[in-house]
């Protein structure tokens, strides 16, 4: 059984969220909260899954922010938001903070239900217009998984579970130095030139799994 959170400011958003999971035989609401403050205190009992987060109605810099907290202070989450607008996301942010999976506020309910599911087995869940909108410029390479270095793939990985150069240096006992020739490498090969865009090139390419 997937246990879920949900995390919504509205009540009506809360509860048509919960219902929407509930309809699933394989999964479990075990909480919900109208803040991430309730979440940040119930965390550690619930041995959640999956948090399910409505963004609307929440400033994201201060979201990111909270979660980053609730995730280097007590619990690592998977989380699946539901946003107004695609375009308003920061990846790099999302993905630091424990984001796992973005559906706009349109989506089905079978859609939500898969992708709660995907979730809570290790996957990583981006709608394709989400894809589209991070306009990513992808080089023709024959063999991308042969053309990264083992060492380079691993960097990638890291950065996927957003980290920073420093912590990346630190995990791999190397220089920031070091892990900036990486990058600067990773992003030649793959023909990027951001943090973000190299993370959801290795994810569309099969580098790397969120």
């Amino acid at each position: 059984m997937i246990r879920v959170m949900v995390v919504a400011t509205s009540p009506v958003v809360r509860a048509g969220l919960s219902a929407v999971v509930t309809s699933n035989p394989t999964l479990t609401v075990v909480g919900s909260a109208s803040d991430l403050d309730v979440l940040a205190r119930e965390v550690g009992q619930l041995q959640l899954d999956v948090v399910l987060l409505d963004l609307r109605g929440n400033p994201q810099q201060l979201v990111w922010e909270k979660l980053l907290l609730i995730q280097e202070e007590q619990y690592p989450l998977r989380i699946m938001v539901i946003v107004e607008e695609l375009d308003s996301i920061d990846l790099e942010m999302a993905l630091r903070s424990g984001v796992r999976g973005i559906l706009p506020s349109t989506s089905t309910e079978s859609e939500i239900v898969a992708a709660v599911e995907a979730i809570a087995f290790g996957l990583v869940v981006l709608h394709p217009d989400f894809l589209e909108l991070l306009s990513v410029r992808e080089k023709v390479v024959i063999n991308p998984v042969q053309t990264l270095t083992p060492r380079e793939i691993e960097v990638l990985g890291m950065l996927g579970s957003g980290l920073g150069n420093k912590a990346i240096a630190k995990r791999l006992h190397i220089s920031e130095h070091t892990v900036k020739f990486h990058l600067s490498s990773i992003f030649q090969k793959l023909g990027v030139s951001t943090r973000t865009e190299a993370v959801a090139v290795g994810v569309r390419l099969g580098l790397i799994m969120l």
